[in-house]
């Protein structure tokens, strides 16, 4: 029987299917539930063979059987049964990993690491996107035991990401998430003329897939109508910084951080996010192309929270990407 010391469960090679093995678990997967240990330690088995093998108490810890939504501690001993797992070919490199987040790191220490991340770039891979920023980072950081995004931005949103370096950095953080105790600012423009100085905003949220497979999030106004109780309270406190003829630029504090919450409040208000493909103004999107904006004028400008690990207050800046910048010198000019 093979024992072995799990020190990089979120990016694992597979454990051997020839015989059973015995996996000492280490400060990079504790805190994590069973059934996504296993998903990332056992590649190519389907996840229903997985909760089959839980179910079963073929999984063993400690000796012990356990559900699939126990949670792992350091030094437990996970026994995993003799597995058939498809036949995987490895990612040979072919030479060194281009970097590509270098230059955008905002903060970084033994716990945490923050990028200003570009528009245009996915969190991680999936529909159509082959290598995200997640992956990216782990291919050009092969040493790191351990690395996770805290939290998603959209893939055509700029600004603070952070990901943790350790298990125990993301538990604090989520936590910190979990109960409001983080100030995210965003910074977006607007078409529309925006009059409040100070506007909150709290509305239903409700998603769906389109036909197509996309998801979307819609404004749930009739409560009768959410026969499943799917709806999420949403909650944003809008500033605004100027106007610029028919447009606004406007930031907001995220009280809630629900998907594509700003995107979807906006539009709802009749204040659509310039470049927003998904809720926006398609007609004028095409317009603000010939202008040079390209992208959707949403940006993460700030993240005020404490370290997960000392306690003490951080302010994560990430500067407002070049062609924001030169969009709004260009309606300025007008």
């Amino acid at each position: 029987m093979n024992t072995l010391n799990v020190t990089n469960t979120t990016h694992p090679s597979a454990v051997s299917a020839a015989a059973s093995a015995q996996l000492v678990i280490d400060e990079a997967s504790a805190g994590q539930r069973i059934d996504n240990f296993l998903q990332k330690v056992l590649k190519g088995v389907p996840k229903s063979h997985i909760y089959r093998i839980l179910r079963s108490g073929e999984v063993r810890v400690n000796k012990k059987r356990i559900d699939a939504d126990f949670r792992l501690s350091l030094e437990d001993i996970v026994r995993i049964p003799p597995i058939r797992v498809s036949s995987v070919s490895p990612v040979v490199a072919t030479g060194p990993v281009t970097s590509k987040f270098d230059d955008a790191i905002v903060y970084e220490d033994d716990a945490m690491l923050v990028i200003n991340k570009p528009a245009g770039f996915a969190v991680h891979g999936g529909s159509g996107v082959s290598r995200g920023v997640i992956e990216q980072l782990r291919l050009e950081r092969p040493q790191a035991k351990f690395l996770e995004l805290v939290h998603r931005l959209d893939r055509d949103t700029s600004g603070v990401l952070m990901l943790a370096k350790k298990r125990s950095a993301l538990v604090a953080l989520h936590e910190a998430i979990r109960n409001n105790h983080m100030d995210k600012r965003y910074v977006m423009m607007v078409h529309g003329v925006w009059t409040e100085k100070k506007k909150h905003v709290t509305l239903d949220l409700q998603k769906y897939v389109t036909n197509e497979g996309e998801r979307r999030v819609n404004v749930v106004t009739d409560p009768e109508k959410d026969v499943h109780n799917a709806a999420q309270v949403s909650e944003t406190i809008f500033y605004l910084s100027k106007n610029l003829g028919e447009f606004s630029l406007l930031e907001a504090k995220l009280i809630t951080g629900r998907t594509h919450q700003l995107r979807v409040q906006l539009a709802h208000l009749g204040y659509p996010i310039l470049g927003d493909d998904k809720y926006g103004d398609f007609a004028l999107n095409k317009q603000l192309t010939k202008q040079g904006l390209k992208r959707m004028f949403l940006h993460s400008a700030e993240t005020n929270i404490r370290h997960p690990m000392t306690g003490d207050k951080l302010k994560l800046q990430a500067v407002l990407p070049p062609e924001l910048n030169k969009f709004i010198q260009l309606q300025e000019s007008k």
